[in-house]
């Protein structure tokens, strides 16, 4: 395996704008301890559960307008943990690169496939009618589930394909989201010790 795979794949990013201060820190090779506080509350709770589930050990700590909506914070909170994600990984060698995972959260079930592609993309498909327009927890409308995907997605450099098999309720339908994302992450970024170098074939990522 490549000696740069072994090297600590950590970051520290700090974002601020007139709408939100971000400051995050992450490794990728953590247990998934988190300390998250982004003053939106059920994004704390996806985020806590991304850490875990992820393997990511990750500290947040965000303030914005969200006396306006919650979409300025948390679409700054989701730029800055892609650019974070996008430096821990280097340059990519010995990772497993894909991966693929399906997670039920009660009547709900999504599935999350990533490949850390260098090349962003997004498929987001089969939310339920209206979805978008539900507010869960009292501040995160249901449409910046897709908007939290598509930055992560965007500034990581990853391709990720997220499909909602099922579900009822909004707050499970998001939650198996962002656990089968994390799932599928915590594959794909895990260093394999059969592969050498970077894995594609054009010797980049």
């Amino acid at each position: 395996m490549s000696t740069t795979a072994q090297t600590p794949r950590t970051a520290t990013r700090v974002r601020s704008t007139s709408e939100s201060t971000v400051e995050l820190e992450l490794n990728l090779d953590g247990s998934g301890a988190s300390r998250i506080d982004t003053s939106v509350p059920f994004f704390d709770h996806m985020l806590t559960a991304f850490a875990k589930h992820s393997l990511t050990d990750l500290t947040v700590r965000a303030s914005g307008d969200t006396q306006i909506d919650a979409h300025h914070t948390v679409e700054d909170i989701s730029i800055v943990l892609g650019q974070a994600i996008r430096e821990a990984l280097g340059d990519k060698s010995g990772i497993s690169r894909y991966g693929d995972a399906l997670v039920p959260l009660d009547e709900a079930l999504a599935q999350a496939v990533v490949d850390i592609s260098g090349r962003p993309y997004l498929v987001h498909t089969g939310e339920p009618v209206g979805f978008e327009h539900h507010l869960i927890g009292g501040h995160f409308t249901g449409s910046l589930v897709r908007h939290s995907f598509e930055a992560i997605t965007f500034n990581a450099g990853l391709t990720v394909h997220v499909r909602v098999l099922g579900g009822r309720d909004p707050h499970h339908i998001a939650e198996a989201e962002y656990k089968a994302f994390a799932r599928a992450f915590r594959q794909a970024k895990a260093l394999d010790p059969l592969v050498d170098g970077i894995p594609s074939t054009k010797g980049a990522l």
